[in-house]
């Protein structure tokens, strides 16, 4: 099976801009992104996905690969869905270009969940009452079959001492992702600002993996502090 990953990466950032050119330990972040990326034993390629010249000059710089797509794109799935209509490919992993320390066994277990037949795949991790407290963390809850349920920034379920944290990496199969991209925003997403609602509102499958890695994002220049 040949699965393509996919790192979506813009330059204007509303809290962060040109993020993806920031340099960590002399390297730009999307580079980190990109060599931990190529430790994943499942992907046929991976490819930054980006509306930029200046992340495309970047990725030429440290000899990886890039694809320029419309600015107009949304979200990250938008964005993959573009990049990838002209690979010969089975199925694409969104990878988020602002985790530079991303787990390789996270893409290969996202990757596994694909080749054993998920629609869309994505990752959990479990975390304590007081930090699901965070409307800033997105949490899910998840069936016996461990498909996804629901997406909150609110505590779900609402009385417990353990909840899962979602891990903002996405698995899809090629055809699944094309027919993502043309649903209508929904209800649940406006409201939860949680793109991945509008799958779950329209019947889509969301394949949990549970996992024990959390990597920081860096959403803003404070996040930096963090790594």
């Amino acid at each position: 099976m040949k699965i393509l990953g996919i790192i979506p990466a813009r330059y204007a950032s509303t809290r962060f801009q040109g993020k993806p050119l920031t340099l960590i330990d002399g390297k730009p972040m999307i580079q980190h992104v990109y060599e931990r990326c190529l430790q994943a034993q499942r992907l046929s390629q991976v490819l930054v996905a980006t509306d930029d010249e200046r992340i495309a000059d970047a990725v030429k710089g440290f000899g990886g690969k890039y694809i320029l797509t419309k600015s107009a794109h949304q979200s990250g799935t938008d964005r993959c869905a573009e990049a990838c209509q002209d690979f010969q490919v089975d199925a694409v992993i969104n990878i988020q270009g602002d985790e530079p320390k991303i787990n390789h066994e996270q893409i290969d277990q996202v990757a596994d969940m694909l080749i054993k037949g998920a629609e869309i795949a994505t990752l959990a991790k479990e975390i304590d009452a007081t930090t699901a407290q965070s409307p800033n963390i997105v949490k899910v809850v998840k069936d016996k079959r461990n498909m996804a349920l629901y997406f909150s920034r609110s505590l779900i379920p609402y009385r417990s001492d353990v909840y899962f944290k979602h891990i903002g990496i996405y698995g899809y199969q090629k055809a699944i992702l094309q027919k993502l991209t043309l649903l209508p925003v929904s209800f649940l997403e406006v409201k939860e600002r949680l793109e991945q609602l509008r799958w779950l509102e329209n019947a889509y499958e969301i394949h949990v993996g549970l996992t024990m890695y959390e990597s920081v994002s860096i959403d803003t220049p404070d996040d930096l502090l963090k790594l």
